[in-house]
């Protein structure tokens, strides 16, 4: 057990950053004192999901839990780095300090702006100016690839778009999907599974783009659409459990009636 550490009712971030350089110590956690940024990557995202639930789910109480998982994979994360001699909590609190300040003339300087499309289009130039970006490939290759695909798709879109890259409205991009969806029904016939994923990535892209123009975020959209899907056929399995429908043996014909009869009773 380790000794002289103090325990009090609330405690502070500075209590967070000494209860991690304890956990990683000699006599600390074997688990903690194992760990590298490469081990706990993936709980840094699925903390981030969870912090995500949280908001979806309106819950305050969920909200301060799950942000305080998220705040001690960053503490994590930079006690690491600080054992490593890299850098600090307190220069990573430094850091987002300065880009704030730096990103808000307006705010901490004498900027003027309009409204919030100037805010963001300034944010934009500061960003590319201070990472030295001289070309939107530049640019887009700043958005990770770790990203989830629809959301990075669309950030790339929108980036070219900026340049120029776009169409004049959304027909253009309507216009895409038929044609990507008949190259993926010829690489389908086909037959070969490397052109077909290329195809339906293509097809998914057009969507994505779709999705930029009429301001529907694609990754909400599909999270909804999987939403929808999941309670509709959560009905259909009910109503075959009801009326004993072996489902499994049943046509797909006869499925899809009790899909169109859950589907007008959830609109009705």
């Amino acid at each position: 057990m380790i000794t002289g550490f103090q325990f009090k009712e609330q405690y502070t971030i500075e209590d967070l950053l000494q209860i991690m350089e304890i956990l990683r110590s000699p006599g600390g956690c074997p688990w903690d004192a194992e760990q590298t940024h490469e081990s706990i990557k993936k709980d840094l995202i699925e903390e981030t999901y969870e912090v995500i639930e949280a908001i979806n789910k309106k819950s305050p109480v969920m909200l301060q839990e799950e942000l305080g998982d998220l705040l001690m994979q960053v503490v994590f994360h930079s006690r690491l780095s600080q054992e490593a001699e890299e850098f600090s909590f307190a220069e990573v609190c430094d850091g987002i300090c300065k880009k704030l300040v730096e990103r808000h003339p307006h705010v901490f300087g004498e900027v003027n702006v309009a409204d919030t499309d100037e805010v963001l289009s300034n944010w934009d130039a500061i960003k590319r100016n201070s990472k030295h970006h001289e070309t939107t490939t530049q640019a887009i290759d700043s958005v990770p690839r770790e990203l989830p695909a629809l959301m990075r798709s669309s950030k790339i879109q929108h980036k070219a778009a900026k340049a120029g890259f776009d169409w004049s409205d959304v027909s253009g991009a309507f216009d895409k999907i038929p044609e990507e969806l008949a190259e993926l029904k010829a690489a389908v016939a086909e037959g070969n599974q490397e052109h077909i994923a290329d195809e339906l990535g293509d097809l998914l892209f057009a969507v994505v783009n779709v999705s930029r123009f009429v301001k529907v975020d694609a990754e909400e959209a599909l999270t909804a659409a999987t939403d929808k899907f999941r309670n509709r056929f959560a009905g259909v399995e009910a109503l075959a459990v009801e009326r004993g429908i072996d489902m499994k043996n049943s046509s797909i014909e006869e499925l899809d009636c009790l899909w169109d009869e859950v589907k007008r009773n959830s609109l009705a």
